[in-house]
């Protein structure tokens, strides 16, 4: 006898759902919850301290302290003057002689992108400083002042502004620093040493490789 088609009393074959396939779809949904397949986190910068070492491409750089310096009055006429001072040692890893740069205009991040010396790579500085504080931006080569870096060459290089009568230094100092690559222009193939950058809103802007955090040191009489 020919069992009936359309017995509906008789209870469904489950069906078998491979493990692979499963897991699959699972990691799947994962990954589009990260961000998709070819999206990986960003990790956002490296976080350094007083005495890190940072390769920037164009130059090696070690993060020596922050300090409050006190100038004496030299005469009877001129008054004491104190700065809080930023302390790097720097070598220049490229082949021709740089300048010491400056710290980009805290009022235009979209520009800071163009510099192409050591301290433009110190995109953001907090706190902030009032202009008329400085920078004050240069290098020592055998005691004497210098705006260059020279090949090979490692040199101490002082940012430093200048404090009010009154006014306190900070207990901490905080750095966004950029890096460098040496590749061509947008405009022509022309290799240069560039900062390196990312788009956003049809501008670019320095990508910041390192958050580095210095204490700032009371100096004598400060």
């Amino acid at each position: 006898m020919t069992e009936p088609s359309g017995d509906s009393t008789r209870p469904r074959r489950p069906v078998a759902v491979p493990i692979v396939a499963l897991v699959a779809v699972t990691a799947v949904g994962i990954t589009a919850l990260l961000g998709g397949l070819n999206e990986a986190p960003d990790k956002g910068p490296d976080l350094l301290g007083q005495g890190a070492t940072l390769d920037q491409g164009r130059y090696s750089t070690r993060f020596v302290e922050s300090r409050v310096k006190v100038e004496r009055a030299k005469t009877q006429f001129d008054e004491d003057k104190r700065f809080v001072e930023l302390v790097f040692e720097v070598t220049n890893k490229g082949d021709e002689t740089s300048s010491v740069g400056l710290p980009p205009d805290p009022a235009k991040p979209d520009k800071a992108w163009l510099g192409m010396f050591f301290a433009d790579s110190l995109v953001a500085i907090s706190p902030k400083f009032p202009k008329e504080s400085g920078p004050f931006v240069y290098a020592l080569d055998k005691g004497d002042e210098t705006r260059q870096l020279h090949p090979g060459v490692t040199s101490q290089v002082l940012v430093r502004y200048r404090l009010g009568a009154t006014e306190r230094p900070p207990d901490k100092i905080t750095l966004d620093v950029a890096t460098f690559e040496y590749v061509s222009g947008f405009e022509d193939e022309q290799l240069r040493w560039q900062m390196v950058s990312k788009e956003k809103d049809d501008k670019f802007y320095p990508e910041v490789k390192a958050r580095v955090t210095l204490p700032v040191k009371a100096g004598e009489g400060a």
